[in-house]
Order: C-alpha cells, then sequence, then structure tokens
C-alpha cells in the first residue's frame, strides 16, 4: 500500500531529514573537538615536563648557578624560578638560560641575598650541615669537659676547706701556721722541731727540752684549722748539735 503525500508533506519530510542531518554532523563535529582538546592538553602537559627538564639542565650546567638551589616549574609555557641568589647577574642569567623556545614567558620569582644564598649542590649542604653538627657536639664535649674540670677544682678547694679569715687550708698553710705556733712558745725554748704536713696530717720530729713542751708541742698543732690529726715523733732531749 503507498502513501501519496502532497507538496506540503513533501517539504516537511525535506526540512526534517535536513536537521537530522545537520544534528549528526554537529555531534560528530562536538566529539572530534572534545577528543582534540584532550590531546592537546596532553601534549601540553607533556611540553611543559620537557621545558621544565631542559631548564633545569641548563641551570645546573652553569658553572656560576649549578651552586644554588634554584627551582623551575613550567605551566602552559610559563617558567616560574624560585630560590636564592648571592647577586643580581646571578638572577639575571637565571632569567637567561630559562628563556628557551616554547617558554612564553618567565617570572623570576629569586630572592637576591648575599648572606641568605644557599651554595653548593644537594650533596655539598648535606655535608655542611653534617660538618656544622659535628663541630656544635664538639663544642659541646668541650664545655663538658671545662666543667668537669672546673668541678674538679671546686672539689678540690672545698675538700682543703676555708680559714675563718677566708684562706685556702692547704698542707702549706697548715705548715705555716704550726710553726708559727711554736715561736714565742716558753716550754719550746731551746727545741729543734720539724714540721711535716700530708693531706692535713701533722708530724712532729724532733727534740723538746721535757715532757710539759713535748705535749704543749702536739696541743699547739692539734688547734690549727684543718689539722686532722698530728703524729707525735718528738723526743725529749737537748738539741742535736
Amino acid at each position: 500500500m503507498g502513501v501519496q503525500l502532497g507538496r506540503g508533506g513533501v517539504r516537511f519530510m525535506k526540512a526534517f531529514l535536513g536537521s537530522l542531518v545537520c544534528a549528526v554532523a554537529l555531534a560528530g563535529f562536538s566529539a572530534a573537538s572534545a577528543g582534540a582538546a584532550v590531546k592537546q592538553a596532553k601534549t601540553a602537559a607533556v611540553s611543559d615536563k620537557q621545558l621544565d627538564s631542559r631548564i633545569e639542565q641548563r641551570i645546573h650546567k652553569d658553572p656560576t648557578l649549578k651552586k644554588y638551589n634554584i627551582d623551575v616549574s613550567v605551566d602552559a609555557g610559563v617558567a616560574t624560578l624560585t630560590g636564592t641568589v648571592a647577586t643580581e647577574a646571578d638572577r639575571t642569567r637565571a632569567k637567561q638560560l630559562a628563556t628557551i623556545k616554547g617558554i612564553s614567558r618567565v617570572d623570576n620569582k629569586i630572592v637576591v641575598d648575599l648572606a641568605g644564598a644557599q651554595t653548593g649542590t644537594a650533596g655539598t649542604l648535606k655535608e655542611k650541615t653534617k660538618e656544622g653538627a659535628q663541630k656544635t657536639k664538639e663544642g659541646a664535649e668541650k664545655v663538658g669537659e671545662k666543667t668537669k674540670e672546673g668541678a674538679e677544682k671546686v672539689v678540690d678547694k672545698t675538700k682543703e676547706g676555708l680559714s675563718k679569715t677566708g684562706e685556702v687550708i692547704t698542707d702549706a698553710w697548715i705548715t705555716t701556721r704550726v710553726k708559727s705556733k711554736f715561736i714565742g712558745e716558753d716550754l719550746l725554748k731551746d727545741s729543734d722541731i720539724n714540721v711535716d704536713v700530708k693531706d692535713h696530717v701533722v708530724t712532729l720530729k724532733g727534740t723538746v727540752m721535757s715532757a710539759a713542751g713535748r705535749a704543749r708541742a702536739v696541743e699547739q698543732a692539734k688547734e690549727v684549722e684543718g689539722v686532722r690529726r698530728v703524729v707525735d715523733l718528738l723526743t725529749i732531749g737537748p738539741k742535736k748539735p
């Protein structure tokens, strides 16, 4: 059974078919455009990575700039430089090396600071950090040794003690004080007494004229500050010629 269309029907059918063809064509074009955009974006990302690598190599091979920590980042053809260098000439040199084919613009954020510039490669920086730590350790050890030495001296002084007048009581100090005690003593007149002191222990040797003189010598020696003990080796009798 055939279908007959009038002139109006034929026109409608042609218009419908034309619209359908256009829609299909547009859909195909949109898909193609989207695919091209994705491919272009991937290509751009790869290109940025390649440009980044090329610039870093150029900077790291430069005799002057290789000693600095300069970071390179490329995005959509724009190269961003960060880090610290010692001079303005170094900063300008870095920008020149980053200006290569494929880079539309260089955003130079490098800071010029002579004192703060980090010289040396990463390995050198680690070595310097290690060296600084070693020096700090050595310094601490020296301080510890000085402190220990000072503490030992304080212990020695404390062990020796101080007299009432603030003098350090040593064996020599005790010897002098004991001998001075004997001067002017009637009971020790014409005596010949040798005073020996070691570790605050007084040893008396020699001769005295009487038992009373002997007792007086021992008594006087005991009265001296710092004396721990008196060893009596005195004999009674006339002074030896």
